[in-house]
C-alpha cells in the first residue's frame, strides 16, 4: 500500500500492515497517535520524531519504535517512509517509549515487500507467511542512540529545546545556571535526573544527532563542525564516532557519497 492514511485500514483483521507515504521536502506531521504500534523506516532522508519525553533523529535505512497511542510529532528532510503498523496484541514486547533501531538486510527487504503486498492477505499464503517473519525479525532489532531525553522541569525544558534549535558544543553549563538562577552542582543533579545523562554528555549528543541531518543534504564535514562550535572537524568526528560508531562520511545521503542504501 502506497500514500493512504492509515485510518483507511486500520480495522483490517491482519496482525501486520505496511504503507509506504512519500512526504514534501521538510515536511511537518503535526502531533498525532496510532492504535497499532508502527514501525517507521526512513527509505530517504532523516525523520526527526519528538514526543512529550524526548526527541529521536532517524537517518536513512534506520527505524523507530513508536508504541501504541504514544502521541508525537514527525518533521521530514527529503523522507520516504515505509512504515508497519501492528496490532499491540501480536508485539507485547513492544518498548513503553520510542526507540531507535537498527535495521538488518533482512529486515528491510520484509518491509519493502510488506509494502506491495495487498492489505488483506490471504492466511497461510506467503505473504501471511513475510508477515509472520516480520514478528520475528522485529525481537532481534539492535537499539541506537538517537534520542535526546528532554526534562519535564518546565524552566530547564525550555533552555533544552532551546538548544536543539540552535546547538552549540561550547554553549557553557554558568549560562544555563544564570536563566535558572541555580549552581552548576544543582544543574548537573538536575540533569542527571531528568535526562539520565550528564550537561556534557547531552549536549555532546544533541550536537552529534543535529549534525545528521546536515549531513544527509551533503553539507561538508567542515561545514557542519564550525556550525556546531567545534574547534575543528577532527574534534566532531571524534564526538560522532564515539556516539554513533562510525564517521559523519558514513551518515551522508547516497547522492553525496554515502555508504547506505537509499532503499525503494
Amino acid at each position: 500500500m502506497r500514500n493512504i492514511p492509515v485510518a483507511e485500514v486500520d480495522d483490517l483483521d491482519r496482525a501486520v500492515l505496511a504503507i509506504g507515504t512519500d512526504y514534501p521536502h521538510d515536511h511537518l506531521l503535526v502531533r498525532h497517535e496510532h492504535r497499532r504500534a508502527q514501525v517507521l523506516y526512513a527509505a530517504t532522508g532523516v525523520m526527526r520524531v519528538e514526543t512529550a519525553d524526548g526527541s529521536w533523529t532517524v537517518p536513512t535505512a534506520r527505524a523507530v519504535l513508536i508504541p501504541p497511542m504514544a502521541r508525537h510529532q514527525v518533521t521530514m528532510t527529503g523522507v520516504s517512509t515505509r512504515s508497519l503498523y501492528i496490532e499491540p496484541a501480536a508485539v507485547p514486547w513492544f518498548p513503553a517509549r520510542c526507540q531507535a533501531v537498527d535495521v538488518s538486510v533482512l529486515l528491510r527487504t520484509l518491509i519493502l515487500e510488506a509494502v506491495e503486498m495487498e492489505p488483506r492477505y490471504p492466511e497461510h499464503s506467503r505473504d501471511a507467511a513475510v508477515a509472520t517473519l516480520i514478528l520475528h525479525e522485529l525481537r532481534n532489532l539492535t537499539p541506537l542512540p538517537l534520542d535526546v531525553p528532554l526534562p519535564s522541569d518546565p524552566g530547564l525544558r525550555g533552555l533544552c529545546e532551546a538548544f536543539l534549535r540552535k546547538p552549540d558544543i561550547h554553549d557553557p553549563p554558568a549560562r544555563w545556571c544564570a536563566v535558572l538562577s541555580i549552581s552548576e552542582r544543582t544543574l548537573a543533579r538536575l540533569f542527571r535526573r531528568e535526562t539520565g545523562l550528564s550537561f556534557s554528555q547531552w549536549r555532546q549528543r544533541a550536537c552529534v544527532l543535529h549534525s545528521l541531518r546536515h549531513l544527509s543534504t551533503g553539507t561538508p564535514v567542515t561545514r557542519v563542525a564550525t556550525m556546531l562550535g567545534y574547534d575543528n572537524p577532527a574534534a566532531y568526528t571524534a564526538a560522532f564516532k564515539k556516539l554513533l560508531g562510525r564517521p559523519p562520511t558514513a551518515y551522508r545521503s547516497p547522492g553525496t557519497g554515502s555508504v547506505q542504501s537509499r532503499g525503494a
